[in-house]
């Protein structure tokens, strides 16, 4: 089955929304994501498993997401010192957790171990015969020559190339070269790209360039593409993860963001007039100082709070819960006028629209 839609990469599960995999899994179907790359193993021994009370968090994870219709692939950072138990730990991951598919993160350690990705994926095969498997690796081909990417990529059914554009903001230029330099070699596989939803020092990528990469994608035929990494996203880039997660890749379905991630997306655009329209005219907002009503006196609150009391800032939703006409959430937020890692919020709803709100923060 070919791979289709929009996709994330997660790396730790403790990671994400607090190691709540319940929580994870609801943000993901919120976000519309059509599948998960989950850590599974790194090279012969099982990933993501709890040290202090071994329980296996990537097959909690697994059974939450595809209880909702998600698809899991499983992917192995593999280092070539044993390739035969990186294999067998790969095939055993993949049947232990019933995974839709398989991603092999084969890097600097496979450089020059062509008899050793041959001997992984000989093995590999001969356990999974029918298997989607694929490889994520080096954005441009030319500049790695010593991966055994004939090795690899014989064996795999598609590619997963890592088109992080990291210093630079051309992110729709390196997709398209990097999908130029595997044409020319043998065998070429369909590409999936992995894109970059992270910082590295004083880089960030911008909303532009995440469309631009989603539209080049769309332009080159792909017909998923993925992004780099489900943590860091939601901690450094929450205006990312709410473009990204409201976006509707073609063929797929809307993502329907819930309240209180309208609510979070509102308040990273700095916008006071976004944020009451979330509101009845004649909504009530309560904290520990203050008791106000009306979407003027709303604007106002929002207006100082976002100019004054939090300038600049980011907020994060950690998590919520709640159906109906009541929802619970919790946030943090980081700005140049202090940072907020407390925030705990009660909605009320009337027909889609907060009626009754409480909020309980402090500022450091």
């Amino acid at each position: 089955m070919t791979l289709q839609g929009k996709g994330i990469f997660i790396w730790r599960v403790r990671g994400c929304e607090n190691g709540d995999v319940q929580a994870i899994a609801d943000l993901a179907q919120a976000a519309g994501f059509t599948h998960v790359l989950l850590k599974v193993a790194d090279g012969n021994f099982a990933y993501n498993i709890d040290t202090k009370t071994g329980e296996d968090l990537a097959a909690s994870l697994t059974a939450a997401l595809k209880a909702r219709k998600i698809q899991v692939y499983g992917w192995h950072y593999v280092y070539a010192y044993d390739p035969k138990a990186e294999a067998d730990r790969g095939i055993q991951r993949v049947r232990q957790l019933d995974l839709d598919g398989f991603v092999i993160d084969a890097e600097a350690e496979y450089k020059n171990q062509n008899r050793a990705a041959n001997l992984y994926m000989d093995r590999l095969r001969a356990g999974l015969p029918n298997f989607p498997i694929g490889l994520s690796s080096y954005r441009y081909p030319a500049l790695h020559p010593n991966l055994p990417w004939k090795e690899f990529l014989l064996k795999c059914d598609f590619n997963m190339p890592q088109v992080y554009w990291i210093g630079s903001h051309n992110p729709g230029d390196q997709l398209r070269r990097s999908l130029q330099y595997f044409q020319k070699i043998t065998p070429f596989r369909p590409m999936i790209p992995t894109g970059a939803i992270f910082t590295q020092g004083d880089w960030r990528p911008s909303v532009a360039e995440i469309d631009d990469f989603v539209r080049t994608a769309r332009e080159l035929n792909m017909t998923a593409v993925n992004f780099w990494e489900w943590s860091k996203a939601r901690r450094y880039l929450p205006e990312i993860w709410d473009w990204f997660a409201a976006y509707n890749w073609p063929g797929g379905t809307t993502a329907s963001q819930d309240i209180s991630q309208q609510f979070v997306a509102a308040l990273n655009r700095h916008d006071p007039g976004k944020i009451v329209e979330l509101y009845r005219q004649d909504a009530v907002h309560v904290t520990d100082a203050h008791a106000i009503q009306g979407v003027q006196q709303l604007f106002s609150y929002y207006t100082d709070l976002l100019k004054n009391l939090l300038p600049d800032g980011n907020f994060t939703l950690t998590s919520f819960s709640g159906n109906g006409s009541i929802r619970h959430l919790t946030w943090t937020a980081i700005s140049r006028g202090g940072s907020v890692h407390n925030g705990s919020d009660t909605l009320g709803l009337v027909k889609d629209k907060i009626a009754y709100h409480y909020s309980d923060f402090s500022i450091n």
